[in-house]
């Protein structure tokens, strides 16, 4: 069996908060969770998101408390990310592409694929052709599963909708056609989300930092306000073809809060 850590989109920022957030300690507080009772999972996944603005002291300070994991931890990139940051200050896999933080981790229950979906200066996301060609040469005939920041259909969720993968159909064709992809999993949402696409599952997660509200009553961008509700992060438990998926609450929504100083 292989047990995985899900986490994503922890919007670490080395000062300040977001908001009335401080993702400082909510990260904090997803990694000792994780140390006091998941320190038996094999590794942990992040998703995406993984930093603020200010990229250069960002990746360095988040690199110290990513160290504090006692599983290794193998970070993707966001909407948010800076593939330039990432080779700078964060550990990651000697096999991955030139170009992109795109990589695969291979274990006895199959190959878990970690994908790059970072398109610059944009929200949404992208999957080139350079990108899907090393996925055609990934897809072989083992199980895998995969792993990725943007979610390449609609999920009912109509502003994140508008940030989705740019031509998802596109992906979803590739994956389907090699018909060995177990399961995706999927950051950016800020929200749990699970069903089929095409006949495959696929997940999404809450973040690690705040949390988008639910579809109903109706938001945007422009009126978005966080929901008041706690953060969590998911345990994957995966043998023999089989897939759980546990969302696990490690801290309450008050943890974390702080009032933004004004002077």
């Amino acid at each position: 069996m292989t047990k995985i850590i899900w986490m994503t989109d922890p919007h670490f920022q080395n000062d300040g908060l977001i908001g009335d957030l401080n993702p400082r300690t909510r990260l904090k507080a997803a990694t000792d969770h994780m140390n006091a009772h998941y320190s038996d999972a094999d590794f942990m996944v992040l998703s995406g998101d993984l930093v603020g603005d200010d990229i250069e002291g960002n990746y360095t300070l988040l690199a110290n408390y990513l160290a504090q994991s006692k599983i290794p931890v193998y970070p993707m990139v966001g909407n948010n990310d800076d593939r330039v940051g990432f080779r700078a200050h964060l550990h990651l896999p000697k096999d991955m592409m030139d170009d992109f933080i795109q990589y695969a981790i291979e274990t006895d229950d199959g190959r878990f694929l970690c994908l790059d979906t970072h398109m610059i200066g944009s929200h949404a996301g992208q999957f080139c052709e350079a990108r899907q060609a090393w996925l055609k040469d990934a897809l072989d005939d083992k199980p895998t599963y995969i792993f990725m920041h943007h979610p390449p259909m609609d999920l009912h969720l109509p502003p994140q909708d508008s940030i989705k993968l740019q031509d998802g159909n596109t992906f979803l064709d590739l994956i389907r056609n090699h018909g060995n992809v177990q399961h995706l999993f999927i950051g950016h949402v800020h929200r749990p989300t699970c069903g089929t696409i095409q006949g495959l599952p696929f997940a999404t997660l809450g973040a690690l930092s705040f949390q988008a509200p639910a579809p109903k009553p109706a938001w945007d961008w422009d009126s978005f306000v966080p929901a008041h509700e706690a953060p969590h992060y998911g345990v994957l438990y995966i043998e023999n073809g089989n897939v759980t998926l546990q969302h696990t609450q490690f801290c309450g929504y008050a943890d974390g809060i702080e009032t933004q100083s004004r002077t």
